[in-house]
C-alpha cells in the first residue's frame, strides 16, 4: 500500500511558480538597445585609434631605418666632402668677382660685356662690373633670370 501512495503522489502534478526578477537588466547596449549607437561609435573609435597607432609605429620604424642608412660614416664623409667642394667653388667665384681687373669695367648704367661666367648644374651665373658695383645674374634652365646687385661703394673702409 505504501508503494501505491508513493506512486500516486509522484503522479500528482507539481505546481511551479516563477516570478520575474525586478532588478535585473542587461548591462550591454547590444542586448538592451539603450545607448547602442554611442556603443558602436566607441568601438569604431577604438579600432581607428589602434589602426592609426599601428600605422604611426610602422612609419616610425621605416623612418628610423632610412635615417640609420643615411647616417653611416661613408655618407657623413661624402656629405662633408660635397659641402667643402661647394664652399671652394663659391669661394673661387667670389674671388673672381671681386678681383681688381681694370679691363672688365662697364659703364654705370649698362651691362654690356660680362666679366665672367660660370655654369653650375645647368644654371648660368654671369657677373658684370660697373661703377656702382657688381651685378650677378643667375639664369636657370627655363630662362628665368635673377639679378643680385652688390654695391661696392658702400663697402669701402676709411683709414
Amino acid at each position: 500500500m505504501m508503494k501505491r501512495v508513493v506512486i500516486a503522489l509522484a503522479m500528482l502534478p507539481t505546481l511551479a511558480i516563477s516570478a520575474p526578477i525586478n532588478d535585473f537588466s542587461f548591462k550591454s547596449p547590444s542586448f538592451n538597445g539603450s545607448g547602442y549607437s554611442s556603443h558602436v561609435l566607441t568601438i569604431e573609435n577604438q579600432e581607428q585609434t589602434r589602426k592609426a597607432t599601428l600605422q604611426k609605429d610602422i612609419q616610425a620604424a621605416l623612418d628610423k631605418k632610412k635615417a640609420d642608412g643615411e647616417n653611416t660614416n661613408v655618407k657623413k664623409f661624402l656629405n662633408n666632402l660635397e659641402s667643402r667642394i661647394y664652399a671652394q667653388i663659391s669661394q673661387n667665384l667670389a674671388t673672381s668677382m671681386f678681383a681688381n681687373s681694370g679691363s672688365c669695367s662697364s659703364s654705370a648704367s649698362s651691362l654690356t660685356s660680362p666679366c665672367g661666367s660660370f655654369d653650375f648644374e645647368s644654371n648660368n651665373i654671369t657677373w658684370y662690373k660697373n661703377l656702382d658695383g657688381i651685378v650677378m645674374q643667375v639664369t636657370d634652365v627655363g630662362g628665368n633670370k635673377t639679378s643680385v646687385t652688390i654695391p661696392l661703394s658702400s663697402f669701402q673702409f676709411g683709414n
